[in-house]
C-alpha cells in the first residue's frame, strides 16, 4: 500500500491511489469501443489493502467512484468490441432493467482492476516484478 499512496503521490496523480488502474481501463475500453481518453476519469480510484482475521487473511477493496461506460452507440457497434460486449453479457440496451447492462460493465471494469491490482501487489512483494523485469525488459540478450 505504500507503493500506491507514496508513488501515486510522487507522480502527481489527481484521484487516486492505486498501482496500475489506468492500465487495466484503457485495455477495457478500448475493447468494448470506449474512447481511451476517458481513461483519467474512470482510473480514478483507490486500492485499500488490509490484513485481518490475526493478518492470516487479507481484504482487499477497490473504489471507482467515476467510471464511463456505455453500452449502445459509438464504437460499441464495431464488430470486434460488440463480440466483446456480447461476451461480458452486457451488449446493447436492457428493456426490462434500463442501465443495468452499463452497471455491468462497470462492475467488471472495477472486478479487472481489483484482480490486476492484486496480481501486481503480489508480484511486487514477492519480488517476481523486479527479477521478470531484469530478466526480460533489461536483458542483454537480444530476444527479437
Amino acid at each position: 500500500m505504500l507503493k500506491n499512496r507514496t508513488c501515486s503521490a510522487m507522480d502527481g496523480v489527481l484521484g487516486g491511489f492505486s498501482a496500475h488502474a489506468s492500465n487495466i481501463v484503457s485495455t477495457v475500453s478500448i475493447a468494448t469501443g470506449h474512447d481511451p481518453a476517458q481513461n483519467f476519469e474512470s482510473s480514478r480510484s483507490i486500492t485499500r489493502m488490509e490484513a485481518v482475521n490475526d493478518s492470516k487473511d487479507l481484504h482487499i477493496s477497490v473504489t471507482m467512484p467515476s467510471i464511463k461506460v456505455g453500452t449502445v452507440g459509438g464504437g460499441t457497434q464495431l464488430s470486434s468490441q460488440s463480440a466483446c460486449l456480447n461476451l461480458l453479457g452486457a451488449i446493447g440496451a436492457n428493456r426490462e432493467a434500463p442501465g443495468s447492462n452499463a452497471r455491468l460493465l462497470a462492475t467488471i471494469v472495477a472486478g479487472s482492476v481489483l484482480a490486476g491490482e492484486l496480481s501486481l501487489m503480489s508480484a511486487t512483494s514477492a519480488g517476481q516484478l523486479v527479477n521478470s523485469n531484469m530478466k526480460y525488459n533489461r536483458s542483454s540478450k537480444d530476444v527479437t
